[in-house]
């Protein structure tokens, strides 16, 4: 079927926009064309001066650049000692890297249901899945608005639990004045190119314990080590070194911790701009019934990753499927965060079942995400709001 079928008549753009893109400048291009005509691809000074940059900007006293957020994930899991036998308690409303990291360790993801207000986990929900297994918390700050940390570190607190901060979506953002990296005990950052910057991928975990900080950088580099203090025989000489545990290559290359470093000179441009953006969403879908605005707790600062256009559908005369091909048919192409992790064939392999998690399930069939990026004009914004309002009035009760 053409897709001008769907609702008939032209389409509100003529060109596709999508839910996110990167944005990359003349002095991004510069900083990595600096390092690829330098001595050093990788292992190289880049690196360091990142994690410099990301300590300066979160106020942490540590940061580990890797390769990806789900080496991130996976290194700090590994620094917090899960293993065989422990259980993490993490959200089904996020990308599975979030659950994955726990099994990589060897250890056993619960899933906790999420606030229907800020779709970020209930800390209720969370004192609900402790048990003498318990060794940390995965807590993901889901669209980019920090999840209650507050709350939640309380709780870790009280049980001698580990708090690990999922926050892929929330670099910039703040809570209670704080930035995101300096409040958990290891706070995971992402680069990829949807994010708010990027390093086309890279990610780091930031924290104030020196002790896991070491972990961080043994792991990243497969737990080789050249320091004399780690190794367990004298050195034999400057090329010696010793393979102390078991760890993969997640080391991040010079050029793309130039990009990232270019990147976060932006930071504040970016922020700004995804927070305008959120506010003309806000001040429309607001004032419409069929769509339910996501709130925001009031400690939360929210530099948004991602904006989801939560349909009310008892007030539609449509499935989200037709809804979200209605809207790709205006050539406003959403996309649709997350499926719940245990949805997926290889959880329920391990013997996960659909009603766990009831609020992130019900959330999960009436969500889409609409745009939102740097790089968007306010006409791109207008003719975002004018296809959604355009779908909803032809599907309207």
């Amino acid at each position: 079927m053409d897709k001008l079928a769907i609702l008939g008549g032209t389409p509100v753009r003529e060109t596709p926009i999508y839910y996110g893109h990167q944005y990359i400048d003349d002095a991004d291009v510069a900083a990595v064309a600096s390092v690829l005509h330098s001595d050093y691809l990788t292992t190289g000074p880049k690196v360091e001066q990142l994690e410099q940059a990301l300590c300066l900007l979160t106020g942490a006293y540590y940061a580990a650049a890797v390769s990806n957020g789900t080496a991130a994930l996976h290194a700090a899991c590994y620094a917090a000692g899960i293993g065989p036998g422990d259980e993490v308690i993490t959200t089904p409303m996020t990308f599975a890297a979030s659950a994955n990291c726990v099994l990589y360790c060897g250890g056993t993801p619960v899933f906790a249901d999420i606030d229907p207000r800020t779709y970020n986990i209930s800390p209720a929900r969370i004192r609900e899945k402790i048990t003498t297994k318990t060794k940390a918390v995965v807590a993901v700050d889901f669209t980019g608005q920090p999840a209650q940390l507050d709350e939640i570190r309380t709780i870790c607190r009280e049980y001698n639990l580990l708090l690990i901060e999922d926050a892929a979506h929330s670099i910039g953002s703040r809570f209670s004045g704080q930035p995101v990296g300096c409040i958990a005990d290891l706070t995971c950052f992402s680069f990829h190119p949807v994010k708010t910057i990027t390093g086309g991928e890279g990610g780091a975990v930031l924290t104030n314990s020196v002790e896991l900080n070491e972990k961080l950088l043994l792991f990243r580099t497969h737990c080789i080590t050249r320091n004399p203090a780690q190794m367990q025989k004298e050195s034999e000489g400057a090329w010696y070194y010793e393979q102390i545990g078991l760890g993969p290559n997640y080391r991040l290359t010079d050029f793309q911790a130039a990009l990232v470093s270019s990147q976060l000179e932006k930071l504040d441009q970016f922020a700004s701009r995804r927070k305008e953006i959120v506010c003309r969403y806000n001040d429309v879908f607001s004032e419409m019934p069929e769509i339910v605005v996501q709130q925001e707790i009031p400690q939360a600062d929210t530099v948004r990753h991602l904006y989801l256009l939560h349909l009310h559908l008892e007030q539609l005369q449509c499935t989200r499927k037709e809804f979200f091909d209605a809207l790709a048919a205006e050539n406003v192409v959403p996309n649709v965060h997350y499926i719940p992790v245990y949805y997926h064939p290889y959880y329920q392999q391990l013997g996960y079942k659909r009603g766990l998690c009831p609020v992130a399930e019900r959330l999960y069939e009436r969500i889409l995400s609409l745009p939102l990026y740097y790089g968007m004009t306010d006409a791109d914004v207008e003719s975002v709001i004018t296809a959604v309002k355009k779908v909803v009035q032809f599907y309207r009760k």
